[in-house]
């Protein structure tokens, strides 16, 4: 390579604005992660990289990018010389990110958040509420939206496994940046407790706990975030709604009418919080046979029940977004960490989750399914 094809330092640096950092999302020029960069005689390129901290998981990814990058340029040789930010540099890219705030605050609670807030709620536990979560988390980040995950069920945490995540959360300076998953940026108590260790806190610690996961984790522009709440309606429940007034309640049923009915308290949570009710899903609707026949194992008409019944107390229409049928491959794939929209797309329990992602996902502002803060006249 003759001197007149080496490329000139800013040739390396408009390459480099292509790479972004994995967990920010944002590019590596503009985070201040570039140290240095070197053009030797021969053409090789050496790229020096600030990582955020000593054991960034995502130094492999981020040395790949790099190179790839400047390879692009024609270059012989890249290398990349990798460093740690110094405290004060932590500091300088917590300010660039958030701002000059001593107290973080939850993004998706101030006006003009972009964020569709969904919380997916159950009367009762085993009704599939997780995987339900997953599956429309995963489903909606194929169609190109950016997407996170609170694992809000504290003592019951499954996310991250359904997810197929045992990474561990970084933390810079006091900003936690969430791993990711399937394209899906997930956080939970599970990723910070050693093993199988049990999570035994009261009511003002749960709160505590959901109000870092909300404010002190970084999640970047979110189109649409995620909760999974735990059963019932707790703490958790009423946390959510005093940290994100905003959020709207999905909530997932089976078809018997026992639970149905434990359901309906769950979405009816709404009554009081004043929260929008997104739908409701209907899982382990019916288990369908090798010749066509459809076995109704917890009965019928509870996800319809329960729409209707909101519908009423709410005053407007709360849709029935889908009926999800018994398939083994669900629960399978969520052991083994890739959920069924993405192991089995075309089955029908991924297609039926796939549109209920849609609507979520489409579904236009509004008023509707909305509790709005007036008395009727005459009252």
């Amino acid at each position: 390579m003759t001197s007149t094809q080496l490329p000139s330092d800013d040739d390396v640096r408009r390459a480099l604005s292509a790479v972004k950092d994995p967990e920010i999302g944002k590019p590596i020029t503009d985070l201040g992660m570039v140290k240095d960069v070197r053009i030797d005689a021969d053409g090789t390129v050496t790229v020096g990289i600030y990582l955020t901290v000593a054991g960034c998981p995502m130094k492999d990814r981020l040395t790949r990018d790099t190179t790839e990058a400047v390879q692009r340029l024609g270059v012989p040789d890249v290398r990349v010389e990798l460093d740690v930010m110094s405290d004060e540099q932590r500091t300088e890219l917590r300010r660039k990110l958030r701002g000059d705030v001593k107290d973080p605050l939850i993004p998706f609670a101030q006006p003009g958040s972009l964020t569709r807030v969904y919380c997916v709620a159950s009367g009762k536990g085993g009704v599939g509420k997780s995987s339900v979560t997953v599956n429309l988390a995963v489903a909606m980040a194929q169609r190109g939206l950016s997407v996170g995950v609170v694992d809000a069920d504290i003592y019951g945490h499954s996310i991250p496994r359904m997810l197929g995540t045992s990474e561990k959360p970084t933390k810079v300076d006091d900003m936690i940046m969430p791993p990711q998953a399937h394209d899906v940026k997930v956080i939970s108590i599970g990723m910070f407790t050693p093993g199988n260790t049990p999570v035994v806190w009261r009511g003002p610690m749960l709160h505590r706990a959901l109000q870092q996961f909300l404010a002190d984790v970084f999640w970047g522009d979110l189109d649409v975030l995620l909760l999974d709440l735990p059963p019932g309606t707790g703490d958790i429940a009423i946390s959510v709604a005093q940290l994100i007034p905003n959020a709207e309640i999905l909530v997932v049923t089976t078809p018997q009418q026992a639970a149905a009915e434990v359901a309906e308290r769950a979405g009816a949570i709404a009554l009081q919080t004043r929260q929008r009710v997104a739908g409701v899903i209907e899982n382990m609707s019916w288990l369908e046979t090798e010749d066509g026949q459809r076995i109704e194992v917890f009965g019928s008409g509870g996800g319809q029940r329960v729409a209707d019944s909101l519908s009423k107390s709410v005053g407007a229409e709360v849709p029935l977004l889908g009926q999800v049928p018994l398939d083994p491959r669900l629960r399978e794939n969520g052991d083994n960490g890739t959920p069924i929209v993405l192991a089995n797309p075309d089955a029908p329990a991924a297609q039926v989750l796939r549109t209920a992602a849609e609507k979520l996902s489409v579904r236009a502002r509004g008023l509707a399914g909305m509790m709005l803060n007036v008395t009727p006249a005459g009252r």
